[in-house]
C-alpha cells in the first residue's frame, strides 16, 4: 500500500455562501480521507475557494463591495463550513493567494509557452457566467445553458488559447484504459463522448477590462481565465513552484472529488495542462450528482437554498453528515426535504444507534457486566459487517456502507430482544458483553462517517455513562 494519499475537493466559487450541495462533496471527501487515515496512510486532504472570475466580480458589485473584500468574506464562510462539518482537511487554498498559488499559475503558463501550446487569436462565442465557460450550440437549449437555465452572453475578444485539441487523442487513450479512472463508469463514457463530439482549443485568458484575475505576464491587457487559474490549485497547495520536496511526495493526486457539472474541466482540460507541463496525471476522479430540494433544482430564484450552517445548528453535525451519506446516492442526483431528514433522524439515529447505545449501557450498569468470551454468532456478524464496509468504502458506496452498519445495529437489537437480559437469566452477562463488543466495533466503523458519534460511543462505554446520543425530534 502507498504511504501517502492525496485527496482534493473541487474549489467552489466565492460568488455566494456555501449551500448543502458543497457540504455533500466535503463530507464525501472526508469519509474517504478518514478511511485512508484508518489504513495508516499519510493523508493530505485539500479544499479551498476559487475566487477570480466573472461570478465573484458581479456578485461583489451587486453587494456594493470591493471584489477582494467580498471574496475574503465568502471564502471565510467556506473555511467555517469545513470546521462546522468536522472535515479533517489538511489544507485550505485560495486562488487569490499571491505567495502560494500565483507562482504555480505562472510556472505552468511558462511551461505551456515553452511547448508551443499557447497562441493568440480573435474569438466569438457563447459564454455562460454561471459555468464560467464558453458553450457550443449542443450545450444550449433555446439559447440557455442546460445547467443554469439562463441566457448565455455573446462574447467577442482577442485572447490567448491553449491547444487542448493537441492532447485529446492521448487523453482518450488514457481515460479509455483507466489510467485516470473516472467514477462512475457512466461519467467516463460521458467524457469519451465529449472527445468524440469534437472539442476546440480553449481560451485561457480574458480581457482585463471585463474580468477579474491575475495579469498575464507580458500582456497588460489580458488576465487569466478561471480554469487556467483554478485547476492549478491542486499542485500549488503542495508546493509546485515552491516546495519541490513536498510536491514530489504528494503528487499525483490519488483522487479529485468533484460535481458532475465540472467534469469536462477536470477530465479534459486538467490532464491536457498536466501533459503539456510534463507532470504526472491524477489517478482517479470521483463524480457526484446534485442535491435537489423537494424535487426542484436548488436556486436563489426559487428561494430554496438549504443552508448547511442552519441544518447543523438545528440537528447537529453528525445528523447532517448521516443524512447526506445515507439518503443521497454517492453518484446520482439526490433529494432533500426536512420531512425526509427528520424521518432519517428519528428512525435511524434516535431509535437506531441512539437506542442501542442507551439500552446496552443501561444493562451493563444494572448487571455490572465484566468482559467475557464473545459468542460466535456476534463475532461472525461483526466481522461480516467490517468486510462489507471495507468493500463499500473502496467502491465509494457510502450509503451501502452505512446500510450494512445499521443492519448490524438491527441485528444487535433483535439479539437483545430475543435473549431478554433484563430478566437476569444465566446468559444475561453474555448477552450484554456481546452487545458491548458489537457497539465498540460499530463505533470504529462509524469513524469515517460520524466521527463525533464514534468518539462519544467509546466514551460512554468506557465510562458506563448514560446520555442521549440523538434526542428524538
Amino acid at each position: 500500500m502507498a504511504k501517502k494519499f492525496y485527496i482534493t475537493t473541487s474549489i467552489p466559487y466565492t460568488n455566494a455562501p456555501p449551500h448543502i450541495g458543497f457540504a455533500f462533496e466535503l463530507v464525501q471527501a472526508d469519509v474517504i480521507a478518514r478511511y485512508h487515515k484508518y489504513l495508516r496512510q499519510e493523508v493530505y486532504f485539500l479544499t479551498g475557494t476559487d475566487e477570480h472570475g466573472l461570478k465573484t466580480l458581479r456578485a461583489a458589485k451587486t453587494a456594493g463591495k470591493e471584489v477582494l473584500e467580498f471574496a475574503d468574506e465568502i471564502s471565510a464562510k467556506f473555511k467555517d463550513l469545513a470546521k462546522v462539518l468536522h472535515i479533517s482537511n489538511t489544507d485550505f487554498i485560495r486562488t487569490t493567494d499571491e505567495k502560494r498559488h500565483l507562482p504555480a499559475v505562472y510556472a505552468l503558463w511558462e511551461k505551456f509557452k515553452e511547448k508551443g501550446d499557447i497562441y493568440k487569436k480573435k474569438y466569438k462565442g457563447f459564454y455562460c457566467p454561471g459555468c464560467e465557460a464558453f458553450k457550443t450550440q449542443k450545450e444550449l437549449i433555446n439559447g440557455k445553458c442546460i445547467i443554469h437555465q439562463k441566457e448565455i452572453e455573446e462574447v467577442e475578444e482577442e485572447n490567448y488559447f491553449f491547444k487542448l485539441s493537441k492532447y485529446l487523442p492521448e487523453i482518450k487513450k488514457i481515460i479509455g484504459k483507466n489510467i485516470i479512472k473516472i467514477i462512475p463508469e457512466s461519467k467516463k463514457n460521458e467524457v469519451l463522448g465529449m472527445i468524440e463530439s469534437g472539442l476546440e482549443d480553449v481560451s485561457f485568458t480574458r480581457s482585463k477590462e471585463k474580468y477579474w484575475s491575475w495579469p498575464v505576464p507580458g500582456d497588460e491587457n489580458q488576465v487569466f481565465y478561471v480554469w487556467q487559474d483554478a485547476l492549478p490549485n491542486y499542485i500549488s497547495a503542495i508546493g509546485y513552484a515552491g516546495d519541490q520536496e513536498k510536491f514530489k511526495k504528494f503528487w499525483p493526486a490519488d483522487i479529485h472529488c468533484i460535481g458532475k457539472d465540472i467534469i469536462k474541466f477536470h477530465a479534459l482540460y486538467w490532464p491536457a495542462m498536466l501533459l503539456s507541463a510534463d507532470l504526472d496525471l491524477p489517478k482517479s476522479i470521483f463524480v457526484h450528482g446534485f442535491i435537489n430540494v423537494a424535487g426542484q433544482k436548488m436556486s436563489k430564484s426559487f428561494g430554496n437554498i438549504v443552508d448547511p450552517f442552519e441544518l447543523v445548528k438545528k440537528y447537529g453535525t453528525d445528523a447532517v453528515r448521516y443524512y447526506l451519506l445515507r439518503e443521497i446516492s454517492p453518484i446520482e442526483d439526490g433529494d432533500f426535504t426536512y420531512e425526509k431528514f427528520e424521518q432519517r433522524y428519528n428512525g435511524d439515529l434516535a431509535l437506531g444507534i441512539g437506542n442501542l447505545v442507551a439500552r446496552t449501557i443501561a444493562l451493563a450498569i444494572k448487571l455490572n457486566v465484566s468482559q467475557i468470551k464473545i459468542t460466535f454468532k456476534i463475532n461472525k456478524a461483526v466481522n461480516a459487517t467490517i468486510k462489507d464496509c471495507k468493500k463499500y468504502l473502496e467502491d465509494f458506496k457510502f450509503n451501502e456502507a452505512l446500510k450494512s452498519i445499521w443492519e448490524l445495529i438491527g441485528f444487535c437489537d433483535k439479539y437483545i430482544n430475543e435473549e431478554k437480559p433484563w430478566e437476569v437469566k444465566k446468559n444475561a452477562n453474555q448477552v450484554v458483553s456481546d452487545s458491548l463488543f458489537a457497539l465498540q466495533n460499530i463505533a470504529n466503523l462509524l469513524y469515517p462517517f460520524l466521527p463525533e458519534t464514534s468518539e462519544k460511543i467509546k466514551q460512554l462505554i468506557n465510562q458506563k455513562k448514560q446520555e442521549a446520543l440523538f434526542p428524538r425530534i
